[in-house]
C-alpha cells in the first residue's frame, strides 16, 4: 500500500510518495523539469523488494513553486528531511540527471546516511565545450519558455523509434512539461548547468553504480567513465541504443541493473555493457 503526503520543510511543501512491500529503503530523485512519476516504471519493478521514496523537487510537480535562486544544498536538505520523515535513518540513493548531481552532493556531505549510490544519466567533468553548450541551453530556456526547451530537447532525450512507437507517452510528457513554471524550471536548470563535482568524486566512499545511455549527449559515456575512474570500487553500465531519458524509455532495464547492484555485494570494481 502506497503512502503519500506533503512535508513542510522550512516553508517549502514537498510532495512525496512511499510505495513498496519490501523493507530495503530506497530514495529516488528525478531530473530537472520532471516529477516523481518519472520513477513509476522503475518503482513498479522494485516495490516488492524495496520501500521506494519518490518526491517532487521544489518548483516541480505538486511541490511548492518556490521563486528565486536555487542551490544544490537546498535540494540535499529537503531530500534528507523527507528521508527522516518516512523513517529512513540510512538508505540507498538513486538520482537521475539533476537528481544524480544532488545524489553526488549528498554522498559527499552526508556519507553516513547512505548505503549504496546509483547515478543515472549524470554529469561530471564537463569539457569547456560542454559547459558552453549547457549554458547556451540555459540562456535559450530563460529567453523562451519550458515547452519550447522541451520540444528542442526531445530528440536528445528519447530515440526516434521510441517516440514513434509511444505517442501517448510523448503526449503525456508534453502535457506535464506544459505545467512547469518557467522561473522554477530555469532556477533548477541553472543548478544543473553550473554544478560539477568532477574534481572531487574520489571522496565518495559508498558503493556506487554509474549508468548512462550509449547515445546520451549531455550525460555522456565519457563522463560516466570518468566517474567510474574517480569513484573507487564503482560499477559502470553503458546501455546500448539509449539516449538521456532512460527512466522513460527503459525502466525495466534500469530496475534490473539497480536490483542486482543494490541487493548484491556491490563492492567489486567492474564494468558492464548492455
Amino acid at each position: 500500500m502506497a503512502r503519500s503526503g506533503q512535508l513542510d520543510v522550512e516553508g517549502v511543501l514537498l510532495n512525496w510518495r512511499l510505495e513498496g512491500e519490501g523493507g530495503v529503503p530506497l530514495v529516488c530523485i528525478h531530473g530537472v523539469g520532471s516529477y516523481l512519476e518519472a520513477w513509476n516504471g522503475v518503482a513498479g519493478q522494485l516495490k516488492d523488494r524495496f520501500a521506494v521514496l519518490t518526491f517532487d523537487l521544489r518548483g516541480h510537480g505538486r511541490s511548492s513553486r518556490v521563486k528565486g535562486r536555487y542551490e544544490i544544498d537546498d535540494f540535499v536538505k529537503e531530500t534528507l528531511a523527507l528521508a527522516d520523515h518516512v523513517g529512513f535513518a540510512t538508505f540507498h540513493l538513486a538520482g537521475f540527471s539533476l537528481g544524480g548531481l544532488i545524489a553526488q552532493r549528498l554522498a559527499l556531505t552526508h556519507a553516513e546516511r547512505l548505503q549504496k549510490l546509483v547515478l543515472l544519466s549524470t554529469v561530471a567533468g564537463r569539457t569547456p565545450e560542454e559547459r558552453h553548450a549547457v549554458r547556451g541551453r540555459l540562456a535559450a530556456l530563460m529567453a523562451s519558455d519550458a515547452s519550447a526547451h522541451h520540444a528542442a530537447s526531445l530528440s536528445r532525450w528519447l530515440t526516434e523509434d521510441f517516440q514513434d512507437s509511444n505517442p501517448e507517452v510523448i503526449a503525456e510528457l508534453r502535457r506535464r512539461d506544459a505545467e512547469n513554471d518557467r522561473d522554477c524550471y530555469a532556477a533548477a536548470y541553472r543548478v544543473l548547468a553550473e554544478t560539477d563535482f568532477g574534481g572531487v568524486l574520489d571522496r565518495i566512499t559508498c558503493p556506487t553504480l554509474i549508468v548512462t545511455g550509449e547515445d546520451d549527449q549531455g550525460s555522456s559515456p565519457r563522463m560516466a567513465r570518468l566517474m567510474h575512474e574517480q569513484v573507487q570500487g564503482s560499477q559502470l553500465a553503458i546501455l546500448p541504443g539509449l539516449r538521456h531519458s532512460i527512466l522513460i524509455e527503459a525502466p525495466a532495464r534500469i530496475a534490473a541493473v539497480m536490483d542486482v547492484f543494490l541487493l548484491g555485494q556491490g563492492g567489486k570494481r567492474a564494468a558492464a555493457h548492455g
